[in-house]
């Protein structure tokens, strides 16, 4: 969800589905060959039933909102990811949260993890990516990772 032009949904299985509020970046993702949906879309498609997909990717968007609404994103998606699916959370650290003036939250790991426990995800733990932790102060796209799973 929040899948852009298409950028991470270009390198996933054929059968994934790309989901973003701005219909632009739909139409890119749509042009470049890619599955994409406006939300409105994905919600009423016949294809997309309770249960009906295996993983989710969360790739920069939660530090765009408040966690409260972040909360709320999650719990929409979350029907429609089967008992045992996956979450993939993936936020920037403080190098990356700076260089976009539209990032609302900066969330640390524990609070990432904190956030996927509150929505009803089994998350144990988070990573630094793709360089430890303290890179994030320096390195722009050092990210913060946390996977989740849908008891």
């Amino acid at each position: 969800m929040g899948c852009g032009v298409g950028r991470n949904l270009a390198y996933l299985d054929s059968g994934s589905i790309g989901v973003d509020h701005n219909e632009a970046s739909v139409a890119v993702a749509r042009a470049r060959g890619l599955d994409a949906m406006t939300v409105s879309e994905l919600f009423s498609s016949d294809d997309v039933t309770e249960g009906s997909f295996d993983a989710i990717l969360v790739a920069h968007v939660l530090e765009h909102m408040p966690r409260e609404a972040a909360l709320d994103l999650l719990g929409r998606y979350l029907p429609y990811l089967r008992s045992g699916g996956r979450v993939f959370l993936v936020c920037p650290q403080e190098r990356g949260y700076a260089s976009d003036p539209t990032h609302e939250s900066f969330l640390t790991g524990a609070e990432m993890v904190a956030l996927a426990r509150a929505a009803g995800l089994r998350a144990e733990r988070w990573r630094s990516f793709p360089l430890p932790r303290a890179a994030g102060k320096v390195f722009t796209y050092n990210e913060i990772n946390v996977m989740a799973t849908k008891p």
